[in-house]
């Protein structure tokens, strides 16, 4: 269902036509910002991203009377999250942007669950995290700054065990908290102010304000230069580099 989303006072400065796609999940979702009035359709679909995000994508633009040169860029959800789910989004924003010769924003899935926790529950920090598979998660902390989210340190992907945080209360968000049981003391006691809420999905609507303020702040690139984030690919060749260098 296409669901337009309520508009907040910073985007009426950006007047700007951005579409947004992210299928990192099992939900799939299409947002489109037009100076700063956002729609958005979002569907838990799993496993049927392939099929349905281009019809999702028709369907919002041509909701809008807008045709893709029109835009003035294409956003993504760059990851981390699902391999499958981040190449799909990365090659239809990319096959887009390439047509109509526009440029792309990546956006931080992570960074999107944040954005959406504070903004449904009023807080100000935030520690989003997704489901990494193999008894491993996906996390950052943001603390929000002026009505965005800003990490405070890396993303990263982990075991439970080995999560820290910065000092002080953390509001839990994302899938990745399924964990919890598993995570250190220090981890528990700074997340034991609320129950974590699992069930936040790294949804097109905030992807779509957040790369409005990154295309605001120059952070578009060229299509080819879209890539997507993996973050256990990074960690892989870290690893290899460290053992190279000690046989060194």
């Amino acid at each position: 269902m296409v669901t337009p989303i309520a508009q907040t006072d910073y985007r009426t400065l950006n007047m700007t036509k951005i579409l947004a796609l992210d299928t990192s999940t099992d939900a799939c979702s299409v947002a489109l910002s037009i100076d700063g009035e956002v729609t958005e359709d979002f569907r838990i679909i799993p496993r049927q991203h392939t099929k349905q995000l281009l019809p999702m994508v028709e369907q919002m633009l041509a909701g809008a009377e807008l045709k893709v040169s029109q835009l003035d860029a294409i956003a993504f959800g760059r990851g981390p999250g699902s391999f499958a789910g981040i190449r799909i989004a990365t090659g239809v924003a990319q096959g887009l942007a390439f047509a109509a010769e526009l440029p792309v924003i990546p956006v931080s899935t992570l960074r999107a669950i944040a954005l959406k926790a504070a903004r449904e529950y009023q807080v100000e920090r935030v520690v989003s995290t997704l489901d990494a598979r193999m008894n491993e998660l996906y996390c950052c902390a943001y603390e929000m700054q002026s009505g965005l989210p800003v990490a405070l340190i890396d993303e990263q992907v982990s075991a439970p065990g080995d999560i820290v945080l910065p000092e002080g209360d953390w509001f839990a968000a994302g899938k990745g908290w399924v964990y919890l049981d598993d995570m250190s003391d220090a981890v528990k006691q700074a997340v034991a102010a609320n129950e974590p809420v699992i069930d936040v999905y790294p949804a097109a609507a905030m992807m779509v304000e957040l790369a409005v303020a990154q295309f605001s702040a120059g952070e578009a690139v060229e299509p080819e230069q879209a890539l997507p984030v993996y973050l256990r690919d990074e960690v892989a060749w870290k690893k290899k580099d460290e053992q190279k260098k000690k046989g060194q």
